[in-house]
């Protein structure tokens, strides 16, 4: 059984929506966030990470940093640029990239479900990092990032989105880089007890996106409860903000490496080596890069040529979900076994792509300052559903969701 409550957002109004909406604090530095806001004083950017209106001397995890964030969303709300709605109620969130369009329910989910693991996740959290986002909550006393979740198949829950996204919307706008935002409110209480309803009729949510994010609020919530002594269960930092989409409509982008050196060898020795380790070896002989056409196969761009790697099926065989991913064979049997890359975390001889940049720029990182490239073809939600339910984790840099969830248009205040 599943809890998501619907809460009273404190939301742009309509005027400012599209200045307001920001990407994620954690997909650009600092330099790149204070280029990002110029010329845009209502940029969430600016409560996200509000080292940027700090001197560039103070540390990023300084107490003035995490005052800043809450002296400027106080400044926001002051301005009349946020508000608060006068009812608890679920939000619709849809996205549109490429002409493809994902749409979730915005609510809170419950920090128990996290604990209990009902929420389940795939990834290991860093300390540092969720020490840092603990403390944005706490000083704000707000959720500003909401966290990317996904349902397994709901009949009741696609309904009652196409119901109500079939109005007119809160807010539609297109950010800067392309991508489409449009949001709608619940009609009603009613709806509102439906959604509920269906939500509690799940098994399970899977973080897709925001593992910091969601491990940070489970905390701060907990620290809330324990400052308190005597809670009911139905305060706001029992619950953390969240857009909920069903899983068949997600896409994950291929997640792909770039390798400093080839370990000592020549290339046709290289080669010689993924082929041993790996499987079949084929070189391309098509036009462009060669793009991975299923599971259990990768394309290998060396010496200014791209090759087709099809894994053998004795690499492919692993009794845990979590070990039989392409990129967890592609560690164990090349980089760790091969190449000597035992720790991709921290090792420099390897560099990781996000999908979204394309294969031109592995290439162009090849004949710049990488020796090869491999491209991979995407984890499935089919398999990051069977290794979260399997209780496991996923190797580093397993999957790449795109578009990002915007931080900026919903807050939800504890």
């Amino acid at each position: 059984m599943i809890t998501v409550k619907p809460f009273a957002a404190l939301r742009p109004t309509t005027e400012y929506a599209k200045q307001c909406a920001a990407l994620p604090y954690d997909v650009m530095s600092s330099d790149e966030a204070r280029v990002e806001v110029q010329g845009k004083p209502y940029s969430f950017l600016h409560i996200d990470k509000a080292e940027i209106d700090l001197d560039k001397s103070i540390d990023l995890y300084d107490a003035q940093v995490y005052a800043k964030a809450a002296e400027n969303l106080k400044k926001f709300e002051d301005d009349g640029v946020y508000i608060t709605d006068d009812r608890k109620k679920y939000y619709f969130y849809r996205q549109i990239m490429d002409g493809r369009a994902q749409t979730g329910i915005v609510g809170c989910a419950s920090i128990d479900d996290y604990m209990q693991g009902r929420i389940k996740k795939h990834e290991l959290t860093r300390a540092d990092k969720e020490l840092d986002r603990i403390r944005h909550v706490d000083t704000c006393s707000a959720q500003t990032g909401p966290i990317f979740l996904a349902y397994k198949a709901s009949e009741t829950l696609d309904k009652l989105i196409a119901e109500q996204t079939a109005k007119k919307p809160l807010y539609d706008f297109v950010a800067d880089d392309g991508i489409q935002h449009t949001v709608w409110d619940s009609d009603g209480v009613d709806v509102d007890e439906k959604i509920e309803t269906a939500f509690s009729a799940l098994d399970a949510l899977y973080i897709a996106d925001g593992h910091h994010r969601a491990a940070s609020a489970v905390k701060a919530g907990v620290k809330r409860r324990e400052a308190k002594g005597e809670y009911d269960g139905t305060e706001e930092f029992n619950f953390f903000l969240s857009v909920i989409f069903p899983a068949d409509s997600l896409k994950i982008f291929d997640y792909n490496r770039l390798l400093k050196d080839l370990g000592g060898r020549t290339e046709t020795e290289f080669l010689q080596a993924v082929e041993k380790a790996l499987g079949k070896v084929t070189k391309y002989t098509g036009v462009g890069a060669y793009r991975p056409q299923k599971t259990h196969e990768v394309g290998l761009y060396v010496g200014g040529n791209w090759y087709c790697v099809e894994f053998k099926n004795d690499v492919c065989n692993a009794d845990k979900p979590s070990m039989r991913l392409d990129c967890a064979i592609l560690q164990k049997e090349l980089l760790s076994a091969v190449l000597g890359i035992h720790d991709p975390r921290t090792d420099k001889r390897i560099d990781f792509v996000g999908g979204i940049r394309g294969l031109e720029y592995l290439e162009e990182r090849c004949k710049k300052d990488m020796a090869a490239a491999i491209a991979m073809y995407p984890t499935t939600l089919d398999e990051l559903i069977a290794v979260a339910d399997a209780g496991e984790i996923m190797p580093p840099k397993s999957t790449w969701f795109e578009p990002k969830l915007r931080s900026g248009i919903f807050i939800h205040k504890i």
